[in-house]
């Protein structure tokens, strides 16, 4: 085999994953690497972000997307600990992604040398850390093995993100030797012990919900789970911000359970008696607090079902744990033979009522109507559009009101960080459109839109197109609502002034427009689905309008009522 720097090979192996898209911000300490991303252009695109920040949030997309590692490069040092917000969301979304560090060269390590950083402390292979492996190639013959192991890592048991550093002076080494084949995930199986067990659990059931989500879902398994559900009739909810699991449309759904859940969903899980969770780790946000289902014991039965096995037992101690990844697990379900009547019939269309109920919106004040918003979104956008957000409260009215076909048709369709990170949902809906093509559409406030907007430049410089609905309402609404709440009437460090949005977007080569009333809003979205490039939509929003379901003066009013 002929020669070839140590770079080359690198990208050479990376395509021979089936990686498409590389997303990161160049740096000297991996020059040789971006030269094989020249030589190899044909096979894999090297996509030039902003800010690693966003160049990560892009990469952890696909990865959620494809449900195959994305890939992000950086450079020490700064590089790195800005890649490490999304490194931090691809663990707690349970995504696989492959983050490749240039670092300084071995001659030089371990002397604090320019922009030098410990990155196996840093970022912690750990339940407590961000990655699954951090792990250094120092022999260049290897990197077709360090390759395939991240693949595999990031893949294998609960998704999540392993972290490669390369030093310099490795990467520039000639070598002649060939990477190995494409890695796929391994597939672990429901016991057939716990099948019975299950079965015997619901069987003995009066009241049973399942919730379902985390990483590792593909098409085939959301379709098994719905005809899991349809043979037992069984009630399912999706897990915080995983809402396209199960179809939204299906007359078993029952809702989203995360921030802002429907009350009334809240109650059924209190006061269900099994509840089967498929897939999510039971974190704090699908949990309520951990008051939804007590920890570590809950007055629920539980059935827990997850791909990685350090995840059964380590918050909640259910009565029944099942290793098993979503395919294989959701498979087995299916076949799980059936009564001809189950006792909660009745049960599980009150609970679907509840979420169909929940679709009535509440009267609140302003000129835009955010229900009658997200009616012309679903009635514009395509069933396969992808839809991003970051973190605050304006991701609550995609959350309540927009219905997910879910993976059962198909794709997914939702990304959206369970960690609660600010400023995702733009670059995430570039990287979607970058790498697939298909329509993505953003939901932003004012806060989390600067933290990535820059990212509009990539999007304009490699060809993707989004669509940015960005309400404005002059400050961070979520800490100001929990001020209020807290400290009614001593506002502090969350007020915003903020710069003409629509001007700046069309800085960056996007079409930006301005709205104030709801019927403004469908002739520019189809408007913007139409044109080549992508567009923002500012839309000043009334700052009283804090939640889907009450104002900042309510708010404030009750936390003042309760200290009297």
């Amino acid at each position: 085999m002929t020669q070839q720097l140590a770079g080359h090979l690198l990208v050479e192996c990376i395509a021979a994953q089936g990686v498409t898209h590389a997303f990161g911000v160049p740096g000297e300490s991996f020059l040789s690497v971006l030269d094989g991303f020249h030589s190899y252009a044909d096979r894999i695109r090297f996509i030039t972000c902003r800010q690693e920040g966003g160049a990560a949030f892009m990469a952890e997309a696909v990865g959620k997307l494809t449900g195959r590692p994305g890939v992000c490069f950086v450079t020490r040092g700064p590089g790195a600990t800005n890649a490490s917000i999304g490194i931090h969301t691809a663990w707690q979304d349970s995504t696989p992604l492959v983050l490749f560090v240039g670092d300084v060269a071995s001659d030089t390590r371990d002397r604090e040398a320019f922009q030098e950083v410990d990155f196996a402390a840093f970022f912690g292979p750990s339940t407590k850390g961000m990655a699954k492996r951090v792990e250094r190639i120092d022999d260049a013959r290897r990197i077709p093995e360090y390759v395939a192991r991240a693949f595999a890592t990031a893949m294998n048991g609960r998704p999540g993100p392993v972290v490669v550093v390369l030093p310099e002076d490795m990467l520039t080494q000639p070598v002649d030797v060939e990477p190995m084949p494409r890695i796929d995930a391994v597939q672990a199986w429901s016991d057939p012990g716990s099948l019975r067990s299950l079965r015997a659990m619901l069987l003995a059931s009066q009241r049973p919900i399942v919730i379902a989500g985390g990483g590792g879902w593909t098409p085939q398994a959301a379709q098994a789970l719905q005809r899991f559900a349809e043979n037992w009739q069984l009630p399912v909810a999706n897990a915080f911000r995983f809402q396209d699991t199960f179809d939204n449309h299906h007359p078993l759904y029952a809702g989203d359970v995360g921030i802002g859940i429907n009350p009334r969903l809240a109650q059924r899980i209190k006061d269900s008696d099994l509840v089967i969770a498929l897939g999510p780790r039971l974190g704090e946000m699908t949990t309520g607090g951990y008051t939804l289902l007590e920890a570590p014991r809950p007055k629920q039965k539980l059935v827990h079902v997850h791909a990685g096995a350090e995840e059964l037992g380590r918050v909640y101690q259910a009565d029944l744990a099942i290793h098993a990844t979503m395919n294989a697990a959701a498979r087995s379900l299916e076949v799980l033979t059936a009564p001809p009547s189950v006792p909660w019939a009745d049960w599980a269309a009150q609970v679907h009522a509840d979420y169909e109920a929940n679709l009535v919106p509440q009267p609140l004040p302003g000129d835009i109507d955010m229900p009658a918003i997200v009616a012309v979104l679903q009635r514009h956008l395509p069933q396969d559009a992808v839809l991003t957000n970051g973190a605050g409260n304006f991701a609550s009215w995609i959350h309540r009101f927009f219905r997910h076909h879910g993976l059962a048709k198909g794709l997914k369709t939702q990304l959206a960080p369970t960690s609660g990170a600010m400023g995702y949902g733009v670059p995430a809906a570039i990287g979607a459109s970058i790498a697939t093509g298909r329509t993505a559409f953003t939901i932003a406030g004012d806060g989390d839109f600067l933290m990535n907007g820059q990212e509009l430049a990539t999007a304009v410089q490699h060809g993707g197109k989004s669509i940015v609905l960005l309400l404005n309402n002059g400050m961070y609404g979520t800490i100001r609502m929990h001020q209020e709440r807290e400290y009614p009437e001593r506002i502090s460090a969350t007020h915003l002034q903020n710069p003409d949005f629509a001007a700046l977007a069309r800085a960056y080569g996007y079409d930006g427009v301005r709205m104030t009333r709801t019927e403004e809003f469908e002739p520019l979205l189809l408007a913007a689905l139409a044109r080549p490039n992508g567009t923002l939509i500012e839309a000043v929003f009334d700052p009283e309008v804090i939640t889907t379901r009450g104002t900042l003066s309510a708010i404030r009013q009750a936390a003042l009522d309760k200290r009297k």
